[in-house]
């Protein structure tokens, strides 16, 4: 039987232990259906080893169950970036990495015999060519060394500009540490202020999205995609089933909620035809593809949609190309103005009109009507009618008041209004 390691050797793996512990959190071993009870307690001494002080247990009849607690407010950094921190090694690769970094530090460009020949006169250590090779060629890929072609002849060699730039620009520091919080890719701030020695002592973020940081990886795969005008294959898993399914798209543009925070990937599916979302969450590989010829007049379109987009749903609940939703309110003039303030700052392009004195009607055409419930609900005492092409949700909304009437012993409304 193999002995329990904290590190792991993928992030993929350690991306599913903690979106597990902490975005689906409040699981009893019994409850973890896909996976052995040696699983289970592996996963949970893993995240107690990475994140100790964040781990909550709590007791319930079926058993214990932990979770993560994490008040971003109190962070001057986010611990998630410890789950970067946590790649197993072989004792083998861990000298090598020291040995070559270490020999580098002030020599000149060396190949990758040369290297090898060094490694044995200065440190005593004896490597296969072909293996410093293709740690180099692996160190370059992951931007640790550079080098350079002469012919035949490749050189490899530590650019130490950034490092020395740094430590000789201290103001740089609290650029660092507010950037760590604050943006897409913090690790690369978190890692670079470990590096100096430098902790964040200024900077608190009130609503800071910590989970945000699992989906990095497969963030900058995306970006690069896009940057390359490139097609992908998504292999997105299922937010209900939990089940995977392979999609090929062209990646557009990134979708942040304002609100929940949540992450999106906008995309034109070709095999469907129509623009999609994909949550940052459920996406566990990105396979870079050919280049799309069309990117460009896709990006195009894509800007002329976005127009009728409400939330990131193009495709509504009767597949119709637009649907319209049309509300009518009740508004005190002039002590309830805010309330006709607030349909402009909020109503997202939608038609305010004034259609009788303290009557207004909001009227816009969207993709999905679906997606505008939530905030249509927040006008519920003000709303006299609402109507919708999207007959399903018309038909949503009034049953979702028969049921709070019926919930709160209210006597239904017989007048066709929804609120008054």
């Amino acid at each position: 039987m193999s002995a329990f390691q904290e590190l792991i050797g993928s992030f993929p793996k350690t991306r599913e232990y903690v979106r597990d512990f902490f975005v689906y959190g409040f699981k009893s071993r019994d409850e973890f259906k896909d996976k052995s009870p040696r699983t289970y307690d592996n996963e949970r001494r893993r995240l107690e080893c990475w994140l100790a002080p964040y781990v909550r247990r709590d007791y319930a009849a079926n058993g214990s169950n932990i979770s993560l607690a994490i008040d971003s407010n109190l962070l001057d950094s986010n611990p998630l970036f410890q789950v970067w921190k946590t790649k197993s090694f072989t004792d083998y690769d861990i000298t090598l990495h020291f040995l070559i970094l270490d020999l580098l530090q002030d020599s000149a460009a060396l190949t990758a015999d040369e290297i090898t020949c060094r490694l044995l006169s200065d440190y005593d250590t004896l490597f296969d060519t072909q293996t410093v090779r293709r740690k180099c060629n692996a160190y370059v890929k992951a931007g640790l060394l550079q080098k350079q072609k002469s012919g035949k002849t490749v050189r490899y060699f530590l650019d130490n500009a950034l490092a020395l730039w740094l430590k000789s620009n201290e103001t740089i520091f609290d650029a660092l540490a507010f950037y760590q919080m604050a943006e897409c890719f913090g690790i690369v701030g978190n890692e670079l202020t470990d590096q100096l020695d430098f902790y964040n002592r200024s900077f608190r973020v009130k609503h800071s999205f910590c989970v945000h940081t699992l989906e990095d990886e497969i963030l900058l795969d995306l970006m690069e995609a896009m940057n390359q005008k490139s097609s992908v294959r998504l292999t997105v898993r299922g937010t209900r089933g939990g089940s995977s399914a392979s999609t090929a798209c062209i990646p557009l543009q990134i979708f942040v909620s304002t609100r929940s925070g949540r992450r999106f990937l906008c995309g034109y599916v070709n095999s469907s035809r129509r623009f999609s979302c994909f949550r940052l969450d459920t996406i566990k590989t990105v396979t870079l593809l050919e280049k799309a010829d069309c990117y460009d007049k896709r990006r195009e379109q894509l800007d002329n949609n976005r127009c009728h987009l409400w939330g990131v749903s193009f495709q509504g609940s009767e597949r119709a190309h637009l649907e319209r939703l049309t509300m009518t309110l009740a508004v005190m003039e002039p002590d309830e103005h805010y309330i006709v303030e607030r349909l402009h700052r909020e109503g997202r392009g939608g038609i305010v009109t004034r259609i009788k004195p303290n009557v207004y009607q909001y009227e816009i055409a969207v993709f999905d009507c679906n997606e505008m419930l939530p905030w249509v609900r927040t006008f519920i005492g003000r709303i006299l009618a609402l109507t919708c092409t999207a007959k399903s949700v018309e038909r949503r909304f009034y049953q979702d008041l028969q049921t709070m009437y019926h919930k709160y012993h209210i006597a239904e409304k017989t007048d066709g209004t929804a609120g008054l």
